[in-house]
């Protein structure tokens, strides 16, 4: 079931005026897929069920019109290790037995940490791994350094979730200095009052927030009508 998406027309006027760009740059964009794991994904959870497996194909769609178009496509995986700088706080590691669980399967060699196989992942596209919920924070990733690497400077945030390593995500970039979108309907939340709770706060400030009908048509305005990955 795919989320229903209700963010409130004062909202969005006011939104208009942060952040909303009207074209995109292929040579200078990266589609940023986030989290779309085997260990969150699994069939038959009411989360992968609800919300996970119904946004795989829009994120397909988004990286065939990436590749279509000459932009980057990067996946994120979420990682835990005990090795220094990288481990969690202790205090973190005993906030619920879901983390504990997820600190359990979320590593190197776990299928469960694999990117989930209906993506259209190709050789050679970089699958990075992450170690904290935002991609750009000190010690989680290698994303900066890669997009910087190929001269990127605008994100297209698909995956999961919503509220927790893509918004972060998001922000830190926003912060960084990058144009954001982020797609209401190529992530997913646990519930929709989350979901619609973080497509808000990142409309005011952080993202343009769109559909990826509109990504779609973005990309297809900077030279080329997506095709099949």
């Amino acid at each position: 079931m795919p989320h229903r998406i209700d963010i409130p027309d004062w909202a969005l006027k006011r939104a208009r005026s942060m952040n909303n760009f009207s074209t995109l740059v292929p040579a200078r964009t990266a589609v940023v897929v986030v989290d779309l794991q085997n260990g969150f994904l699994t069939s038959g959870t009411a989360a992968a069920e609800q919300f996970g497996l119904p946004i795989l194909p829009n994120v397909n769609r988004l990286i065939a019109a990436a590749r279509a178009t000459g932009s980057a496509v990067t996946f994120l995986r979420q990682t835990f290790s005990e090795a220094p700088l990288v481990d969690l706080a202790p205090w973190q590691k005993e906030v619920s037995p879901s983390i504990a669980r997820l600190r359990e399967i979320l590593r190197p060699g776990n299928p469960a940490h694999d990117i989930h196989p209906d993506l259209n992942v190709r050789p050679g596209d970089p699958v990075i791994d992450k170690f904290r919920h935002s991609a750009f924070v000190r010690h989680s990733s290698g994303l900066e350094a890669a997009l910087v690497e190929r001269g990127v400077d605008t994100l297209v945030i698909a995956g999961a979730m919503t509220n927790v390593c893509c918004e972060s995500t998001a922000r830190d970039a926003y912060a960084l200095g990058y144009r954001v979108f982020f797609t209401s309907d190529a992530t997913a939340a646990l519930t929709d009052e989350e979901h619609n709770a973080a497509l808000l706060n990142l409309s005011m400030c952080f993202a343009d927030v769109r559909s990826t009908d509109d990504m779609l048509a973005l990309f297809e305005a900077a030279g080329a009508v997506p095709g099949d990955a």
